[in-house]
């Protein structure tokens, strides 16, 4: 942690082998505490959104500017994947 710097505490929710991933780094003196972990982590995730952020300013400068609605819809779909599938729900079956 670095000293001055203003800190909230907040909760959040880790799968349970993330946790336990966590714990067994902690365990074995490669990291400290898991707030320090899991600030670090988010450190990283901050420092790679900025970058690509970067990335894509300099690229749209690049290729003629920011994006019209018509494309920003299709990088919508393409990068969101397809749409989640609806789970049937469970046949019930009778006997007789």
């Amino acid at each position: 942690m670095v000293f001055g710097m203003a800190t909230s505490k907040l909760t959040i929710t880790l799968q349970r082998d993330q946790l336990e991933q966590i714990h067994a780094l902690i365990a074995a003196g490669q990291a400290g505490t898991v707030s320090g972990f899991v600030q670090h982590a988010v450190n990283i995730a901050l420092h790679d959104a900025a970058g690509w952020q970067e990335l894509l300013k300099t690229s749209l400068a690049e290729t003629g500017g920011p994006l019209t609605p018509k494309e920003r819809q299709w990088a919508d779909e393409i990068l969101s994947g397809p749409p989640p599938q609806k789970k049937m729900p469970a046949r019930k079956h009778h006997t007789a």
